[in-house]
């Protein structure tokens, strides 16, 4: 499956960003949502964004933010991507819609398909974003949403690939799992994840 999506987020460094895009990454992520080791600034983040081609997504994930803040910050650090991680419901989306970003939604719930709140793309993730942890993503009671969708949640290069073929996911996307620390990306750990996921 060569064009499947992958995001890797939480990306702090300019090497780290290098190395996503050269690893072959649809979209890099950073973390505004305050409270993560992966929280950087809108100055930070307008830097490392510049660095990013034109082909590839450069997204910012928020968390129970005022949709104020989420347009402040997306404008100052220039991201073209909105993720949002809460309880935020269609009008927060439709907020946003106007101003011609891509909107991903964020969520641990069930959902049935990609867009009922207006987003782009829908992320199904772990029930505790961020940590690492996975989740049974074979288990019977799993229904893979309509549309596109990412899977996200406890990936790595090593359980990824699985991950893909259980799901039939259209994209993934991953953070702790490409890190040698916790908050610390690991560029060798980020290629070995992309190609993983494309089964390369």
């Amino acid at each position: 499956m060569s064009d499947l999506f992958v995001k890797i987020c939480g990306l702090k460094t300019a090497h780290d960003v290098d190395a996503a895009v050269a690893a072959g990454a649809d979209a890099v992520g950073f973390v505004f949502a305050a409270g993560s080791p992966r929280t950087i600034g809108a100055a930070e983040a307008r830097e490392l964004a510049a660095r990013v081609p034109a082909g590839v997504l450069t997204v910012g994930v928020f968390r129970g933010q005022p949709v104020e803040e989420v347009r402040r910050l997306t404008e100052e650090s220039g991201v073209r991507g909105v993720q949002l991680h809460g309880d935020e419901g269609p009008e927060y989306y439709g907020a946003l819609r106007a101003e011609g970003r891509t909107l991903l939604r964020a969520t641990a719930r069930r959902v049935e398909r990609c867009g009922e709140y207006g987003e782009d793309l829908l992320l199904i993730d772990a029930p505790d974003p961020g940590s690492g942890k996975p989740w049974n993503w074979a288990a019977a009671e799993f229904t893979a949403p309509r549309g596109h969708w990412l899977l996200a949640g406890g990936l790595n290069p090593d359980n990824v690939r699985e991950a893909v073929e259980t799901t039939g996911a259209w994209g993934v996307d991953v953070s702790s799992g490409v890190e040698r620390e916790r908050g610390v990306k690991s560029p060798d750990l980020i290629r070995a994840f992309v190609a993983a996921a494309r089964g390369r």
